[in-house]
């Protein structure tokens, strides 16, 4: 047999899912993180699943892994010292940004630090006008100049990104190629690989990002590579996921490891997008709540929104404009400060408070017994009898219930003279309630309705909180998926291995050079092309798709819209533009008359075919009593506990019904289902839950 194994680094888990790849049979392990090397995680869950189900390691032909260590490296400024060349005059860019307040109100308001420090950033006389035409020639000797200062700093990655240069990237390229042939050790990111688009602030913090990043990521990888080798006698192919949802090479990560910023949260959406399909559900709210956060992104049509915006290491983690901008492609989706690790406190007004600060893995929860003293939703959790102490990851690590109670009684209960049910109880709406919120806003921004949306739940927490928060939304059915604990890494195995070239190009439609967009078009799909061909995909599986983002002229920002294949032509400006008013009627309730459309960038990404399983969970024994027992459990809405009956995941049948209220147990989740519902196992045995 042959095998595949996604994993996937959160917060506080490192999950592992190994699957059978002509049996769809599906494998799945679970272990805390390790803070001071991520890879010991990787390597010690993969050796134990391995050997827990007699795999050899020759059999293994692939892994695909998600990281937040990009992310984790931006927000912590562990990254290399950079240096950062541009057009003179222009230095300081990275920090004028676009001179945008995110609250104007806040009159202490803090703002991000460039990741490149002023005298660390240098500028060249050099110019190429808005048509790519060379204004003023480089000087060699000035590359020289400025090359070998920098290195005199002691920069051990330098950004080049010159004004213009995603019309014509020739100065860029020069600087590039004098500072790969004169100090090969120096790494070097330029703004024509890594974000060839217009708009110099965010292009320039994206190359900054990139080369900030650069050797931090190429030493995890090639370490991590080399450990699989060695340690673990893995030959097979190590493939990222980024952001977009999509999979990249090792060599592609390393060379622009921005990609990865999303990487972990993005396989749990392509899970979605799978599980949609499996379950006949276009149209999804996916919602992963792990030990940090809870994220929500939606999929329309089985396909998931993609955007372009996203910011890095905001100084309000959850305040839109406080962040570093970079403009890659991710999957949209809404980060909230609620996971099994949130902690609970009393603000300065007295009033009960869940997050954004997290308890982690280190020290934990207050009933992990790593350490932690502070309250926090798994505590409550426990509390409220929706955890079971003893069966906590399949009963390999146990809960301490009476440090959990101790914890909520000395920080919440007590100040607030409410009993520890009550406190645990007020924990678990207000996440409810914040998750639900942030939904809302986020589906309703869309120009969506959360009515007609199910939710489909995962992550460790997620499964616990889901049902409440879905009944909050007004969503009418709730989804468990198969190995819901761990689904991000099983998203891993089911995305497609793509590359996405990315050219700025501003015409008005109507005087769009067609000659010249199709030539564009045709080399961005041959690098695509060729990306797969290395990947080892064969080309003829390779999906195009392709986006322009557009707006009405004289606007500031656009919006994507798909364009068709082929070659286009002046017949083609109908079809192009119908599609950008129906995707503006959309997001905006209107369109405009009698104003121009413009095309600003386009977007070409070519994919392998996604890959097709049919899921088959394995674990202990499949015959036992789905009725495990009744335990005592505190309901929302309820003054006191109830005996609720609790039942194996795996042990129920597809097609079996049941009503709730009803807890259903699996090694790396818990499913929590209130009152006025029913439960459905379908064929895959993913739970459907309809909420009447």
């Amino acid at each position: 047999m042959k095998y595949q194994l996604g994993i996937d680094i959160g917060g506080t888990f490192t999950d592992l899912v190994l699957l059978e790849q002509n049996t769809g049979k599906l494998f799945f392990g679970k272990t805390l993180t390790t803070y001071d090397n991520p890879s010991n995680g990787i390597i010690n869950g993969t050796k134990e699943l391995l050997a827990k189900h007699q795999v050899k390691p020759e059999d293994l032909e692939g892994i695909v892994h998600g990281t937040t260590l990009v992310t984790n490296a931006v927000i912590e400024r562990r990254g290399a010292l950079t240096g950062f060349i541009t057009t003179k005059g222009f230095e300081d860019v990275l920090e004028i940004g676009r001179e945008l307040r995110y609250d104007i109100y806040d009159i202490f308001l803090t703002v991000p630090e460039p990741l490149v420090a002023r005298n660390f950033r240098m500028g060249i006389t050099e110019r190429i006008d808005y048509q790519g035409g060379i204004v003023h020639e480089i000087s060699e000797s000035e590359i020289k100049e400025v090359v070998e200062q920098l290195i005199e700093k002691g920069v051990k990655s330098i950004a080049v990104c010159f004004l213009n240069s995603f019309t014509n990237p020739i100065h860029e390229r020069k600087v590039g190629q004098f500072i790969k042939q004169n100090y090969p050790k120096i790494y070097v990111s330029l703004s024509c690989d890594v974000m060839p688009e217009i708009r110099e602030y965010e292009r320039s913090s994206a190359t900054a990002m990139n080369a900030y990043v650069q050797p931090l990521t190429d030493q995890y990888l090639r370490t991590l590579s080399e450990r699989l080798r060695e340690e673990v006698g893995f030959t097979g192919t190590l493939n990222i996921m980024i952001s977009s949802g999509r999979l990249t090479t090792v060599d592609g990560a390393r060379q622009t490891p921005i990609q990865l910023l999303e990487s972990g949260p993005a396989g749990g959406t392509m899970a979605g997008v799978f599980f949609g399909k499996l379950t006949h559900k276009k149209d999804l709210l996916a919602f992963d709540m792990g030990g940090t956060t809870a994220k929500a992104s939606l999929i329309f049509d089985l396909k998931p929104e993609i955007t372009n915006q996203f910011e890095a290491a905001r100084v309000m983690r959850f305040k839109k404009g406080s962040g570093l901008p970079v403009r890659i492609p991710v999957i949209d989706m809404i980060e909230i400060g609620a996971g099994g690790g949130s902690i609970a406190h009393l603000n300065k007004l007295g009033l009960l408070q869940v997050g954004p600060e997290s308890a982690a893995s280190e020290p934990g929860p207050a009933c992990y017994g790593r350490g932690g003293t502070r309250p926090t939703v798994t505590d409550a959790d426990l509390v409220l009898g929706y955890l079971n102490e003893d069966y906590f990851l399949g009963g390999t690590m146990k809960l301490d219930k009476e440090a959990a109670r101790n914890a909520l009684d000395e920080h919440i209960a007590k100040p607030l003279n409410i009993s520890v049910e009550e406190a645990a109880m007020g924990i678990h709406r207000i996440v409810n309630e914040n998750m639900a919120n942030a939904a809302r806003v986020h589906i309703l921004e869309k120009g969506y309705d959360p009515r007609f949306y199910s939710m489909m739940a995962f992550g460790g927490a997620g499964p616990v909180h889901a049902f409440q928060t879905a009944r909050l939304l007004n969503s009418p059915q709730l989804i468990i998926p198969v190995g819901a604990g761990v689904v991000s890494a099983l998203g891993f195995l089911v995305s497609p291995i793509a590359s996405e070239q990315i050219r700025s190009y501003v015409s008005p439609l109507e005087q769009i050079d067609w000659t010249f967009l199709n030539h564009q078009l045709s080399e961005m799909e041959q690098i695509g092309y060729d990306f797969l061909k290395n990947a080892g995909v064969n080309e003829a599986q390779g999906i195009v798709t392709r986006v322009a983002d557009m707006r009405y002229s004289g606007q500031g920002h656009e919006i994507s819209v798909h364009i068709p294949n082929g070659v286009l032509s002046e017949q083609s400006i109908a079809v192009i533009e119908n599609n950008f008013i129906k995707e503006y009627e959309l997001r905006y309730g209107r369109s405009i008359q009698d104003i121009g459309i413009e095309a600003v960038t386009w977007r070409v990404v070519v994919a392998g075919d996604s890959p097709e399983i049919i899921p088959q969970q394995v674990v202990g024994n499949q015959e036992e009593n789905p009725l495990k027992g009744y335990r005592n459990v505190y309901l929302m809405g309820d003054n006191s506990y109830a005996e609720i009956p609790v039942y194996s995941r795996y042990a129920l049948k597809a097609n079996q019904m049941l009503e709730g209220p009803a807890v259903i147990e699996e090694m790396e989740s818990t499913v929590i289902i209130g009152r006025n519902s029913t439960i459905k196992i379908d064929e895959f045995k993913n739970i459907i839950i309809d909420l009447l």
